[in-house]
């Protein structure tokens, strides 16, 4: 029992970060049943429980596009705590499903919006994708080689942290105060201001003129010899972070280098000369000799290692990181980690359609009006 057990919540189904947040939602406890469109379920019941953006929640089939499918929802929502969309601006409104028409019917209910762009602004409205929204945040243009063009990023700054995260914390934000007022609210969360959001800290540092050089040039974007990258004999590499003069003192110490011979640490006009003197000790030994003499250390050093790589490190298998599973490959458990309520990987699979006539029925529909909806195609399964 996670501590957002007894919490309901309805997710129009979507694509990337809405599903992440749902996820978080439901490893700690929440119920979540996702609303597929009927022309999503499939001709045969899935037996495949691999996916993690589908574990631990339900699905429901319902047509939004007819009246009776509308009804039907609103009816789910009567007994929800909250409601999450990933729609364009207006979508839900001329459905007859905006907040609107669903916090008349449920005062409390936490109406959750997750969009790219958000719910206003001159690009609300437009399409995009989490590179677009990293970009316009100065987020793509941090990171890269000096010199080269910027790196596109996985989706993680855009749909995973900006939105799916932002979006889960709002939710939960939005109940707690509920409790209290007896009243819900929307919750307007947009990738492009997650995003800025997780960079806070970065805009601070440019206001003081503190990363304000080139991509390649800044403390923790690549451009000092002690927060950077480095490639040993072996063609592998090695994560280098020892800020602290302390622990960068330390590092020298193991790699056998006297500092009276090296430029000062925080000479920033000798920093290249300084890389080009750790780079080359680096590559005088493997990723795993070197492993085994800096790992663990306050030298600040961990390989860089596959995703593959990761799972199996004796770190993260003693910290129990992946959860075995009766089918399917193992999956990351649950976090953060909680000592007395914490979060479990739910047994459901939210594959479209399966758990209609379940879920109807929790709801307090009868046999009689589930059969009905289901020969209209209202409902499917």
């Amino acid at each position: 029992m996670g501590p957002l057990a007894g919490v309901r919540i309805i997710e129009l189904a979507g694509l990337g970060a809405l599903p992440y947040a749902t996820l978080k939602l439901a490893d700690m406890g929440a119920e979540v049943i996702r609303v597929h469109p009927p022309a999503e379920v499939p001709a045969e019941r899935p037996t495949s429980r691999t996916s993690e953006f589908d574990r631990g929640r339900r699905s429901i089939c319902i047509d939004l596009k007819s009246p009776e499918g509308v009804a039907t929802l609103l009816r789910l929502v009567d007994g929800a705590d909250a409601f999450v969309e990933a729609f364009r601006p207006g979508v839900c409104e001329r459905l007859g499903i905006g907040p609107e028409e669903l916090l008349a019917r449920n005062p409390q209910l936490v109406y959750g919006r997750l969009t790219g762009w958000g719910q206003e602004g001159p690009l609300a409205h437009a399409a995009g994708h989490s590179l677009n929204y990293e970009a316009l945040t100065g987020a793509v243009g941090s990171i890269g080689v000096a010199g080269q063009p910027p790196v596109p990023l996985l989706q993680v700054l855009g749909d995973f942290g900006g939105g799916g995260l932002h979006l889960a914390f709002g939710v939960v934000c939005a109940l707690f105060e509920a409790q209290r007022s007896g009243e819900g609210q929307v919750i307007d969360a947009a990738m492009v201001d997650g995003v800025m959001s997780l960079y806070q800290v970065f805009y601070g540092m440019t206001r003081s003129g503190m990363h304000t050089g080139p991509v390649g040039t800044n403390l923790f974007d690549g451009g000092s010899p002690f927060y950077n990258v480095y490639e040993t004999a072996d063609g592998r590499y090695l994560s280098v972070a020892p800020i602290e003069p302390k622990f960068y003192a330390l590092l020298l110490e193991k790699l056998g280098l006297d500092p009276a011979t090296l430029p000062h640490q925080y000479d920033e006009s000798r920093w290249p000369e300084l890389r080009e003197a750790l780079a080359a000790v680096f590559r005088t030994r493997t990723r795993a000799e070197w492993v085994d003499l800096l790992e663990g250390t306050d030298a600040c050093v961990a390989p860089v290692l596959t995703f593959a790589e990761a799972a199996e490190h004796p770190h993260n298998v003693a910290r129990g990181a992946f959860v075995e599973m009766p089918e399917g490959p193992p999956q990351l458990a649950p976090v953060p980690r909680l000592s007395r309520t914490p979060g479990t990987i739910g047994s459901t699979y939210a594959h479209p359609g399966v758990d209609t006539p379940a879920v109807l029925g929790e709801f307090g529909f009868s046999a009689d009006e589930i059969e009905q909806l289901r020969a209209a195609g209202v409902v499917a399964w």
